[in-house]
């Protein structure tokens, strides 16, 4: 039977989502479901309260839904033997050669011992290298407090300092674990930019651009937005937790992505498009074919899309992989989650796919020949209420 979408049971996804704007919860949003030769779009509300209509071609700011893409960039140049998953990545990050490590996460900063290993780009991809981000608010810890103070800390604006000086800031700080021993969240893919500028010879934006983004069609997606295509974008918004008030974080006139970026951040960058961001996700569920043009063999797309997680090495981390009862319900591939256990209607396994902090979300699943895009301007808050319905709406419209 031909895999479809039901259209009576998607006049529920136009009536649920519409009620987040009707409430004042955001100004719009722009969702999308891809299945097999039906795509189905909502484009609701306006750019910004009181702004233009949202439409189907609205740029958003996609932060970590960068994160897949950096990942099939550095899989391109694994495919082209530029650079290989296993070798230590010294040669082109020299800055991350003959680590120190904490003894504790809670240890002074001169409290380490030596890595008993190299870091390699299997550790980047896998966000198994030794550093990250500590999800303790405020910071607690103090290699924590001293990511914040060298500008390291993730967070949803453009870093001003240049990829060299990033390199030089994380190389002075010791790793949190040997490597390969815990999964940390967001710096991989940062450091995965730089390894693939450096290992490309050219700049990330340029090989980006060259080697996925024009092969597929992505017009507009790129690290900042021109002044002709501003009037397609969308403002962003940040609630303030005194008055439950949502205040603008970034508007379009004045943007913080109106120029090309000191840093191009391959964790959390990019600006993106429903459409734009759907032709990655069919190159993904295509096996790196996209209609004639490859972009990744079959065996890599199966290499990004397991689980290369074990329990230990996500436990603490159930924020990101947990089920609520105790076990984990997901897991990581090469710069995205995989879901590894059915707990509600949407989290089929093999699924895979991540969320942008800005307030966006896109995961596939090949069993259904599925995509599904959510694209709003609201920092994502928890639980991000808008984006467990709409899994809902679009796993409750499949037909068989």
């Amino acid at each position: 039977m031909t895999q479809r979408l039901s259209l009576v049971r998607l006049e529920r996804m136009h009536t649920v989502l519409g009620g987040y704007i009707d409430r004042g919860e955001m100004p719009g949003l722009v969702a999308l479901v891809s299945r097999a030769q039906d795509v189905h779009v909502e484009a609701l509300g306006a750019l910004s309260f009181g702004g233009a209509p949202m439409k189907r071609d609205t740029i958003f700011r996609i932060a970590s839904m960068t994160k897949p893409i950096t990942a099939a960039a550095a899989m391109i140049l694994v495919e082209e033997c530029r650079l290989r998953l296993d070798d230590p990545v010294d040669e082109f990050l020299p800055e991350l050669a003959s680590r120190k490590v904490l003894r504790r996460l809670d240890a002074p900063l001169d409290d380490v011992v030596p890595a008993k290993r190299a870091i390699t780009l299997r550790d980047l991809l896998t966000f198994r290298w030794g550093f990250g981000a500590i999800m303790v608010w405020p910071s607690a810890y103090p290699i924590q407090k001293a990511m914040e103070a060298a500008g390291l800390m993730p967070g949803p604006n453009p870093v001003e300092f240049t990829a060299d000086d990033y390199m030089k800031r994380l190389g002075a700080l010791p790793l949190m674990y040997q490597p390969g021993e815990k999964w940390m969240y967001h710096t991989g893919s940062d450091v995965l930019g730089v390894l693939i500028a450096r290992a490309s010879g050219q700049g990330f934006p340029d090989f980006l651009r060259e080697r996925i983004c024009a092969p597929l069609g992505m017009k507009d997606t790129d690290f900042h937005v021109p002044a002709e295509k501003r009037d397609r974008f969308a403002t962003s918004y940040v609630r303030d937790p005194a008055t439950n008030k949502l205040n603008v974080h970034d508007e379009p006139r004045a943007s913080r992505w109106g120029t090309p970026p000191s840093f191009a951040s391959g964790g959390g960058g990019l600006v993106s498009t429903a459409d734009d961001y759907l032709a990655f996700c069919r190159m993904m569920l295509g096996k790196g074919l996209y209609g004639r043009t490859r972009i990744l063999s079959p065996a890599s797309v199966a290499l990004m899309t397991m689980d290369h997680l074990t329990d230990a090495q996500k436990e603490g981390m159930e924020m990101f992989f947990g089920d609520g009862h105790g076990g984990f319900k997901a897991g990581w591939g090469f710069g995205m989650g995989i879901d590894t256990k059915r707990v509600d209607l949407s989290s089929v396994p093999g699924r895979f796919g991540w969320v942008g902090g800005i307030g966006t979300a896109a995961s596939s699943d090949p069993r259904e020949n599925l995509a599904g895009i959510l694209l709003t301007q609201c920092m994502m808050e928890s639980p991000a209420r808008v984006m467990t319905d709409f899994w809902t709406l679009v796993y409750q419209a499949l037909e068989e």
